[in-house]
């Protein structure tokens, strides 16, 4: 393989897609483990966001008139210049004729080559002009941000036109399921998505910075192979930003969702509300609220119905049974927990989570009940050694039965 230590030749073509599918995950592992290339791509990214912030400018209506004008003037002078070296040519071989000095007429015979040659030259920079600006067009148009799009099963559609085997997503554009349909997109060149029957999503946006999708109902399934925040997918009760993993999200018809992650991290967002979901958990969204309490999907269907009624009933006589049933793995749920509550109820939380696993050297109980973020952050690090498991699915049946 052609990368040896570090991939920082390769980060520019990386982010323009311009890497085989397999040299841009290999890439993006690298990225995730190596300070010094993160640190590169990172500037690269920043460079892309100041061009972006530059105003589109749009030449004077009046340029090309002017330009053209131009153009004509130095064509007709030409055409003047041409004409009167042809007479004085004329006169030249007159007096070649009557053997009188050439010496005496300034080279009469060059003149209509240089008239000719100058003329050519202005026709050659309007064709040339053309050629530009031509290629301009076609190139914006060919560069138009698009994802393929293959098609699995049945008729799915973008838009309102059927796809063949294979099909382009534009910005703006639709992708649908119907109830025997299925589909794959490829995310620019940094991962897939799966979209299952009676899924509606979008492409909202595409560049380095930023892949956008947005799910207004259905399932898909994403893998991506990407730094952190580069993949989102929006949803009507939250967004979905990648962390470098592989995860399904479903919305029903009233916008709410579970997401659900076979490997990495997703973090789903509301304003400030915030739900670190890792592999083999779980999470609910409603429309007003926001995320839920993440959880993981081996916990028993009572711990996260009680979850369930205190995030989105506001039932917080469910707190004590919850803690109850908590196991060294919920922690995950507690942790989130702590910013949740308050006062007693924080507390309790507190001695629950240092009960089955105590904070580390310079976590203090007066922090946390504070929520020092310095604190909750270096908990968090400890308490995700019991998190890192694999998936154990049960979630969609207890979320469908919630969901009733």
């Amino acid at each position: 393989m052609m990368f040896t230590k570090h991939y920082k030749k390769q980060l520019l073509a990386y982010a323009h897609g311009e890497l085989s599918p397999h040299e841009s995950e290999l890439v993006a592992s690298h990225l995730s483990s190596c300070a010094s290339c993160r640190a590169e791509f990172e500037v690269i990214k920043f460079g892309v966001r100041l061009a972006e912030c530059l105003p589109s400018v749009s030449a004077p209506e009046k340029l090309w008139d002017g330009i053209e004008a131009a153009l004509a003037g130095e064509a007709l002078r030409a055409g003047q210049r041409d004409s009167q070296a042809r007479t004085s040519a004329t006169a030249a071989r007159s007096r070649e004729t009557l053997r009188l000095p050439a010496s005496r007429f300034s080279g009469g015979g060059l003149l209509p080559f240089f008239a000719r040659r100058r003329a050519f030259s202005y026709a050659f920079a309007l064709a040339c002009i053309a050629l530009v600006a031509g290629g301009a067009w076609f190139y914006v148009r060919s560069t138009r941000p698009t994802w393929d799009v293959a098609r699995i099963e049945g008729s799915p559609r973008i838009d309102s036109d059927r796809i063949g085997e294979r099909g382009q997503l534009a910005v703006g554009e639709w992708l649908e399921t119907d109830s025997a349909s299925r589909a794959e997109i490829a995310v620019a060149n940094i991962g897939e998505v799966d979209v299952e029957p009676n899924t509606r999503v979008r492409l909202v946006t595409t560049r380095l910075t930023e892949h956008r999708l947005e799910l207004a109902r259905g399932t898909l399934h994403a893998r991506i192979f990407a730094p952190p925040r580069l993949f989102f997918v929006n949803t009507p009760s939250a967004v979905a930003a990648d962390l470098g993993c592989a995860y399904t999200l479903e919305v029903d018809d009233a916008g709410r969702s579970l997401l659900h992650v076979t490997s990495g991290y997703v973090a789903l967002e509301a304003g400030e509300r915030e739900s670190i979901v890792p592999a083999g958990a779980a999470c609910m969204t409603k429309p007003g609220t926001g995320p839920g309490t993440p959880f993981f999907e081996d916990a028993s269907e009572e711990f996260v119905e009680a979850l369930s009624k205190l995030d989105f009933e506001g039932d917080h006589s469910v707190l004590e049974s919850l803690l109850a049933g908590a196991r060294t793995r919920d922690t995950l749920t507690l942790w989130h927990l702590l910013s949740r509550v308050k006062g007693d109820e924080r507390d309790r939380v507190y001695a629950r989570l240092a009960a089955l696993t105590p904070p580390p050297d310079g976590v203090t109980r007066e922090g946390v009940m504070r929520l020092d973020r310095a604190m909750l952050d270096a908990w968090k690090v400890q308490l995700e050694n019991t998190w890192l498991t694999e998936s154990m699915p049960a979630a969609r049946r207890v979320w469908r039965k919630l969901w009733k």
